[in-house]
């Protein structure tokens, strides 16, 4: 089978396109490019055909990775992933990582493979159709079959409305106030549209990683008070399902400046115990949307003011020997977060070991990667802090 090939050459794979996917695809109508990447890298090497087999077979198992959108349904009837071999030395400047995914004609994933000094795997997906969770259950996968094991595979279709009803009764929650606009902190002046990645590896792993992240950049806001999103994966209301479908539904909290990470943590507990994310799922999205009730109020955000302060997300804790074969092992697993229209900013974290990755994204602008680097120093210093 050839990379053109594609999923449901074996099985028909149909979803309903969910509410959650439609927010991501009214951002991506901005322009913005909805992606999650996710890079691994390591010590040895990946040979680029076993490589391609593997993202067959995974693919094969998991076909939500290679739909194409269908009026209002997904359809595994799309490309499986291309693995592009990319020169060493490639960094996050290539043209590589900041073209766009089509999610009408495909690919909607595709992985770049960096041989040598130091291999890097690198793998690009819409978030339209896929969330962090999703797509490590097909990394994973696909460092299976190049261990020689079976895919465990991840074909449910279902969407939103089977986690609604499997978290049971919700108290009902006030939407978050509309805000028109938090002062920027990072850079002065006009961004260009272009993200800029700034990545930082602490040496401590803390428990309360969000939380303490958010405390750390309380002490940079420019106004009183912001604004945080943190993701939350509805699968923790069924564990049983194995989706690569975007079940990702989202907290919004406010914080003060020099806000405590311990008051933080205590929100984000009672936010989860509430069930917050789902009671959000029940909203009419284009009236009670705390960011932009339509397209043209996200087109107008320029830049210099935001609703959203920052994105806080946790990817949890990564085991490198699950992305490691006998001639590959995984040294470092790390996040380019996407830029969103209306948030500033955005934090994605893991912890390998005893350590943490950060990864902040933001504009480019004058004065922003220095202003980024200082958040991420005081992030470290929270961490540290916690030892």
């Amino acid at each position: 089978m050839t990379d053109t090939e594609t999923a449901s050459t074996t099985r028909p794979y149909t979803r309903r396109l969910s509410q959650i996917e439609r927010g991501y695809l009214n951002a991506a109508a901005t322009g913005t490019p909805q992606l999650i990447q996710m890079v691994v890298e390591g010590e040895g090497r990946i040979e680029v055909e076993a490589l391609r087999e593997a993202v067959r077979v995974a693919t094969l198992a998991s076909p939500g990775l290679a739909v194409r959108r269908r009026a209002a349904s997904w359809r595994a009837d799309g490309p499986i992933p291309p693995v592009v071999e990319l020169p060493p030395h490639t960094d996050s400047d290539a043209p590589f990582f900041h073209r766009d995914l089509d999610v009408r004609t495909g690919p909607v994933c595709e992985v770049g493979l960096v041989d040598g000094p130091s291999t890097r795997l690198v793998v690009r997906a819409s978030h339209i159709v896929t969330d962090g969770r999703g797509l490590r259950q097909w990394i994973a996968d696909v460092f299976r079959v190049l261990r020689g094991e079976d895919p465990v595979g991840a074909d449910s279709v279902v969407d939103d409305t089977h986690f609604r009803a499997a978290a049971g009764e919700v108290p009902p929650a006030e939407p978050p106030a509309r805000l028109t606009g938090l002062p920027a902190i990072l850079g002065q002046g006009p961004a260009d549209g272009t993200p800029l990645w700034i990545r930082r590896r602490v040496r401590a792993a803390p428990s309360a990683v969000t939380a303490r992240v958010a405390a750390a950049l309380s002490r940079h806001l420019a106004a009183d008070a912001g604004r945080l999103i943190i993701p939350v994966d509805l699968r923790r209301h069924d564990r049983t399902i194995r989706s690569t479908a975007n079940l990702t539904s989202q907290l919004v909290l406010d914080i003060r400046r020099e806000d405590n990470w311990r008051r933080l943590h205590g929100q984000v507990v009672r936010a989860l115990l509430g069930k917050r994310e789902i009671a959000s799922l029940g909203r009419d999205f284009l009236r009670s949307n705390p960011f932009a009730n339509s397209l043209r109020e996200a087109r107008e955000l320029d830049g210099t003011r935001f609703p959203c302060t920052a994105i806080i997300t946790d990817h949890g804790r990564v085991d490198t020997a699950e992305l490691s074969t006998g001639g590959f092992t995984a040294t470092a697993f790390y996040t380019l977060p996407m830029l969103v229209p209306y948030a500033e900013m955005f934090l994605s974290t893991c912890q390998i070991g005893d350590e943490t990755e950060l990864t902040l994204s933001c504009r480019e602008r004058p004065g922003a990667r220095e202003a980024g680097e200082a958040v991420l120093d005081d992030v470290e210093r929270a961490l540290t802090d916690a030892l």
